[in-house]
Formats: C-alpha cells, sequence, structure tokens
C-alpha cells in the first residue's frame, strides 16, 4: 500500500468506512465545540478560513450526513463513539441522533465561469446562486438516502413561515417536485455557461430565469428515523470558494448573509480571497456591506493568532491522533506493531564525539582567557547552570549544553560589568543586571552547537508538530517522508525508531523541497524577503552572548506604519498577504516589547526548519517598511 501521509485524507478515502479510520476528531472540538459563537454556528453565514492543507475539506466531508449516520448506527466501533462524542460538542448531534443535515457543494468548478458572462453582475450572480442551490438540494437528496435505510420518499420538506409561494417554485410540496425541480434548473443553468457561446439575455431558458431560493424557502427537513419522523436543520457547506472571483464572492456572501434565511450556509475558504488588511487582521478593519463578523456572520480561523502556546499544544495533540490513526494504514510498521508516532521519533538528545567535546571544553578555556573570567566568577556560573539543569523538565541537559550555556553567560557577564575595573588584580566584580541561566539561554546553546558541530536541533514529535505551522498537510507531508525512511529500515530488518540526525536530515530535506514547491501570487518576492530574513535571524541569533535569547526568526515592524501600509495601495500589502495565506509567514499584530507595540512578521515553521532558525515567538529584528520594500525589489 502506498504512504498514505502523503495522500491527502479526503484523496486517499474509497468509502465512509475507510474515512473514518484515519480521521481526527480533534480539529470539531478544537473550532467549532469551542468557538465562542458555537450556538449560532447554523443560523448565519460562517466562513471557515485557512491556509492551503490546513483541514478545511476533510472538516467539511466529516460532517456531511452520510458519514454522520455512519458514525451514529454503529457506536461498536471505539473511534466512531469518539467522533460522536466531537459531533455532539460541536452540535451535530443530540441525544445520540443527527440534528443537521450537511451536504458539501465543491466550488472549484465552473462557478467562476458565470462570472465572464456578458450579463450584468446581478443576473450572474443569481445563475451561479440557483446552480449552487440546485446542486445542494440534489446533495441532499443523496446523503438522505446514501445508508439505503430510507428512500427519497421518506423525506418531507418544511417551509418558512409566509414562504408558501416560494416553496411552490422550488417545486411545491411533493419530494418528486421538488427533485425534478433541481435537476432541471441545474441541467438548464449549466447549459448556459457549458455552451461555446453564451445565448443573449432575451434567449436564456424561461426555467434559467424563473425564481429558484430554496435557500429562502426551507427551514427545516424531516426523515424517518427507525420508525420516528426526526427533524433536521438543513447546511450546505461551499467548500473553495476562494475560487470564485473576489466580486463575485462579495455579491453572493452579501445575498447569503440576509437574516430570513433559515438553511446553514458555510464558506470554507482561503485567506487570499481576503483583502491584505483582513488578512493581516488589522484592528482598523472594516466589514463590508455593513456587515459585521459575530452578529451577521461569523469567521472560524483554522489557524488562529492567539496564545502561541496554547495552539501549539492543541496541534500537536491533533497531529498525533493524525498520524497514529495513519500509522495503522501502513502495513510495513503494523506488522511490527509500531502504530504510534512518538515512540518512532525518541527525543532522546544527541550526544557529541569525544573530538568535539575536547573542542568545546577548550573553547570554552579560551572564552575565559580571552574574556578576563575570573576561576570564581566561573565557578558562580557554573553553579547557576547546575541548579537550572537539574530542576528543568527538559531532556536535553548533556554537559555539552551546560558548557555551551556557560560560555553565553561568561559573554553576559562581560558585558555587564565596568570594564575600568579589569585594571586591578582581583577584578571580579557583580554584573549591572543580574545573570540567569534559564531556557532561553539553553536554546540557545543548542542553536550554537548545532551551527557549530551540526548537533541535531530538530528531533522528537514536539519539532515534527512545530515544524508544521498548525497546518494539517504540511505536518501530513513532513511526517510522511519521516515514515518512507522508518519503512526502509523496517524493509532492512532494522528497528523503525529514527535517532536525532537522520530526523533532523529528513526533515531539512522535506523542508526545502515543499519550499521549493512554492507556487501562488508573487512567490518569487516572497521567497527573496524569507530568504532575507532568515539570513539575518539566524546572524543575530548566533550572536556569542546570545542577545535575543532563544534566538529570533522574524522582524518586527511598528504597528503605526504597519496601519499606514495597509491603508495605502502599496504592493508589499499585498504580497505580505499572500505570504501569510500561503503559510510563509505568521503575523501577530500589536505585540507589546520595550513600551512600543510591533507587528511581527514571523517566519513559518518550514522556513525556520530551513535556515536553521529557533520555533519560539519573541526574538525579533527591528525593522522599518522600507526594509521590506528594498527587499521586494
Amino acid at each position: 500500500m502506498a504512504n498514505p501521509f502523503f495522500r491527502r485524507a479526503t484523496e486517499y478515502v474509497r468509502d465512509p468506512a475507510s474515512f473514518l479510520a484515519i480521521v481526527s476528531p480533534a480539529p470539531l472540538t478544537a473550532l467549532l465545540a469551542r468557538h465562542p459563537h458555537k450556538d449560532e454556528l447554523f443560523d448565519v453565514p460562517v466562513r471557515v478560513i485557512g491556509a492551503p492543507g490546513s483541514g478545511k475539506t476533510m472538516l467539511a466531508t466529516l460532517v456531511e450526513f452520510r458519514l454522520v449516520e455512519t458514525i451514529v448506527r454503529d457506536p461498536s466501533s471505539e473511534t466512531h463513539r469518539e467522533l460522536a462524542a466531537a459531533l455532539a460538542d460541536a452540535g451535530f448531534l443530540r441525544e445520540g441522533l443527527p440534528r443537521v443535515a450537511a451536504v458539501r457543494v465543491p466550488m472549484e468548478s465552473e462557478y467562476r465561469d458565470f462570472w465572464e458572462l456578458p450579463y450584468e453582475a446581478s443576473v450572474r450572480t443569481k445563475l451561479a446562486l440557483w446552480l449552487i442551490q440546485s446542486r445542494a438540494m440534489l446533495g441532499l437528496f443523496r446523503n438522505l438516502t446514501a445508508s439505503g435505510n430510507r428512500d427519497a420518499e421518506d423525506i418531507r420538506f418544511l417551509s418558512r413561515d409566509s414562504t408558501e409561494i416560494q416553496f411552490e417554485q422550488i417545486g411545491g410540496s411533493s419530494v418528486g417536485g421538488i427533485r425534478d425541480r433541481a435537476l432541471s434548473v441545474q441541467r438548464a443553468v449549466y447549459s448556459i455557461v457549458a455552451g461555446l457561446r453564451p445565448p443573449s439575455l432575451e434567449d436564456l431558458p424561461e426555467i434559467a430565469t424563473a425564481p429558484y431560493e430554496p435557500f429562502d424557502a426551507l427551514q427545516r427537513i424531516e426523515i424517518d428515523w427507525e420508525g420516528k419522523p426526526l427533524r433536521l436543520a438543513p447546511l450546505v457547506i461551499l467548500d473553495d470558494v476562494h475560487a470564485l472571483h473576489p466580486d463575485q464572492f462579495q455579491l453572493m456572501f452579501k445575498t447569503l448573509a440576509r437574516r430570513e434565511i433559515k438553511f446553514g450556509r458555510w464558506m470554507m475558504m482561503r485567506m487570499d480571497a481576503l483583502s491584505p488588511t483582513t488578512v493581516l487582521r488589522s484592528p482598523h478593519q472594516i466589514a463590508s456591506h455593513n456587515l459585521k463578523s459575530g452578529r451577521d456572520f461569523i469567521d472560524v480561523l483554522v489557524q488562529r493568532r492567539g496564545d502561541r502556546g496554547q495552539e501549539r499544544r492543541q496541534f500537536r495533540h491533533i497531529a498525533q491522533d493524525m498520524a497514529n490513526r495513519y500509522l495503522s494504514e501502513v502495513q510495513s510498521l503494523k506488522s511490527r506493531n509500531a502504530t504510534r508516532i512518538e515512540p518512532l521519533l525518541p527525543s532522546k538528545p544527541p550526544e557529541l564525539t569525544g573530538a568535539q567535546m575536547e573542542k568545546l571544553t577548550q573553547s570554552i578555556k579560551n572564552t575565559q582567557r580571552k574574556l578576563g573570567i575570573s576561576d570564581s566568577r566561573r565557578s558562580k556560573i557554573v553553579e547557576r547552570i547546575e541548579k537550572y539543569l537539574a530542576s528543568t523538565s527538559s531532556h536535553d541537559t548533556s554537559n555539552e549544553i551546560a558548557l555551551a550555556m556557560c560560555r553565553i553567560l561568561f559573554h553576559r557577564y562581560i558585558n555587564r560589568v565596568d570594564r575600568t575595573l579589569e585594571l586591578f588584580d582581583d577584578f571580579d566584580p557583580e554584573p549591572k543586571k543580574p545573570l540567569k541561566a534559564d531556557a532561553q539561554v539553553a536554546e540557545a546553546a543548542r542553536l550554537q552547537l548545532h551551527a557549530e558541530f551540526n548537533r541535531p536541533f530538530y528531533f522528537g514529535l514536539a519539532d515534527l508538530c512545530d515544524a508544521s505551522n498548525e497546518n494539517a498537510e504540511v505536518f501530513l507531508q513532513l511526517a510522511g517522508a519521516l515514515v518512507a525512511v522508518m519503512e526502509t529500515r523496517v524493509i532492512r530488518n532494522r528497528p523503525p525508531a529514527l535517532p536525532a540526525d537522520l530526523q533532523e536530515k529528513v526533515l531539512k530535506k522535506k523542508a526545502q523541497e515543499i519550499l521549493d514547491s512554492w507556487s501562488f501570487p508573487y512567490v518569487r518576492q516572497v521567497s527573496m524577503m524569507i530568504d532575507r530574513i532568515g539570513r539575518e535571524c539566524l546572524e543575530m541569533s548566533l550572536t556569542p552572548n546570545a542577545r535575543l535569547g532563544s534566538g529570533c526568526n522574524a522582524v518586527g515592524v511598528l504597528e503605526d506604519e504597519i496601519s499606514l501600509l495597509l491603508e495605502s495601495e502599496d504592493q508589499v500589502a499585498l504580497i505580505l498577504k499572500y505570504a501569510m495565506a500561503y503559510g510563509a509567514i505568521n503575523v501577530q499584530r500589536n505585540y507589546g516589547q520595550g513600551g512600543k507595540l510591533w507587528c511581527l512578521l514571523e517566519l513559518s515553521g518550514i522556513a525556520c526548519l530551513a535556515h536553521g532558525l529557533t520555533f519560539k515567538r519573541g526574538g525579533f529584528l527591528e525593522k522599518r517598511v522600507s526594509y521590506l520594500k528594498e527587499i521586494i525589489r
């Protein structure tokens, strides 16, 4: 069997059972069950926004009624019980029964072609909307009858109050009439855009121009469930709406945002369909068409920009669960009982060779002698380091870490004392600011050892997840490269677990492949920006005194400057939008440091991996907008 990590879940499956065996319930809980507007997700339009590969299509597929019914009807499976619990928390189940009839409508086909038709914008928008609604209705029929437990005649559509006329124009009260009307509308509207030459407005088929608005007319769907009636809230999920023309999407969104519509509407989209101001989340953003987020529509961000620690812990849980499910499909590893990802990526710290340790020890002595550090001061510094290493929960507390930390603190000490006192023989003053041996110094020590001795810096499940930038597809690509090496080792009758140096080698190679495969608007300018920032951040991260602690992986621009940039029509704002939308950078607004507010432009995990930078947030280079313009030009 081919390595399942190299294929998206929605492309890998052939039937519901296969899909449900590998899909993780964690995104349902993280994105929907804990959303502050959870109770309104089926009443107002919802925009689910994320980068490519962040799991939008997987989520849309998982909540379709055909899969929800499969889960509910087979509670004997542990996987189904976990998914059912997550679906209940997200509002798709109530008392163990479905309460939502969801259907996914892909938007990557011919809908954008409607915008090229020679009609007024309102006509083009209506034609596309009627095709969407007809396909949504036909999709509901397929979903509701997929299990074979009911026929189309067992489905009843309930109208919204005061919509008798609208109910008649979607086919009347009979199920057959509604289905036939949907088929007729789909056939007529599709023929307009599929023809070699579009007909004139006067020659359009009458059935294509007659009103057809089931989203306005319908409120509930009633089906037969084990001999009893069960009422469901209808929900259409428009997947990949970013494929529409921007103006087309705005008009369509305005139409779907009408408050009287009781048909649930979700739109799965990439960030590049939004404006630079929206993508970079300017606090001065003004919603279009007088629509306000949280009131008229709800945004669900697949990759949120809040508490970094919480986001990373959440994604690590999702990624680990996902990897374990995929590993169960890798037969060569399953036969060796290697179905858990964490033991296969040991976080055992690597050790320097004897010659490297000797070189490092001599470097410490030379630094002490060159800087004039007394033996008594060195003893105090070593004592601080030993105390920290004894109390930390990190597994990487080997002797070389202690030596590298000592060298960093030597440089910090000499920068914090009055150098004029060196004239005296007993030169050993107390520093102006007390020295600290902490996690930041330890991280800087590891980074320096990585640059100096090629000591592995990226290994273990946590680093794999952090390199993925909270993106499911990137995680699967990186994990897939590791799993491929594991399979090779098993074939050669070697243990599948990968040592730290091999993990890093595979991850760096795959990261560079991902960078080289980028293909999106302004990719050349984005790559230039990433390379320049990466080189300068690495240079600053490797300063002898580790001035920025753990190192840096970002540039910071003052909020006032970035706000002016976003309000302008400068190309730099557009380039930053695409860099953010396609996972090249992360943007952290209003980051407070030094009494100022900064906009941090952080390199993504893949870029940090390729350039040898830390994944930790905080260290950044202070720059101006002119710096970004200089790179791009």
